[in-house]
């Protein structure tokens, strides 16, 4: 799994502005565990994840949700005193709600409880989702992840799609899909062992629940009913 994991970032493109997403992160962390008594820090992710079809995107295939989860949950954590570090899609439905959800959202990135850090595609949340947990490692306990992205589970890989769009003349289209290595052992296991984590799953059987709980040995998880998402 570990070999599975090391490929696929190897084999990402190259996170836009990771020099300046780093450096505001390390700032957003050092503030607040260094505040007097020190904030409980918390990644909230929101959003689905894009997979695309194309090096110089035009199509791609979409994971669907709404956001709202998480854009409240991100409100309410603020307000219950957290430093939040939101993780959220970049897109137009998006943003909208993060606005109704986080009504003072200009004060709380202005006192700096609140880091806003946008995503696309899959490649961009993993890769920012491991950088975040990085940071977080020494913040130990005090830190949490509350994971209510919905996170495509097939991909394309980066070296083999084709750098320009699909031409469509050329008759039906075949993709392969890969599989996207499951992150969230490697993330409770190596990145921030000692943080909290709760994540989200669409709604499955009883039985298969059961059986995703003892893999992941996750503290908490919640099915998600998909027109909540």
């Amino acid at each position: 799994m570990e070999d599975e994991i090391s490929s696929f970032f190897e084999s990402s493109p190259p996170q836009k502005n990771m020099e300046e997403i780093l450096e505001n992160l390390n700032e957003f962390i050092k503030l607040n565990s260094s505040s007097q008594g020190g904030r409980r820090i918390v990644c909230v992710t929101s959003g689905g994840t894009t997979v695309p079809l194309e090096q110089r995107c035009v199509r791609y295939i979409d994971n669907f949700s709404s956001g709202n989860r998480g854009a409240a949950s991100t409100e309410n954590f603020v307000k219950a005193g957290y430093a939040v570090i939101f993780l959220y899609r970049s897109s137009y439905s998006h943003l909208e709600a993060v606005k109704m959800a986080v009504m003072d959202q200009q004060t709380a990135v202005a006192e700096g409880s609140l880091l806003k850090l946008p995503f696309s595609t899959i490649y961009e949340y993993l890769q920012m989702l491991r950088l975040i947990a990085e940071a977080l490692k020494d913040v130990g306990p005090c830190s949490m992840f509350y994971l209510a992205a919905a996170v495509s589970d097939f991909y394309v890989p980066w070296k083999s799609m084709t750098e320009h769009k699909i031409e469509s003349g050329s008759g039906p289209l075949d993709i392969r899909l890969a599989q996207v290595p499951k992150m969230l052992s490697v993330l409770r296991s190596n990145w921030a062992p000692k943080a909290f984590c709760i994540s989200f799953k669409v709604n499955l059987s009883l039985y298969s629940l059961f059986f995703l709980v003892l893999i992941l040995r996750n503290p908490m998880m919640y099915m998600q009913i998909l027109d909540s998402a």
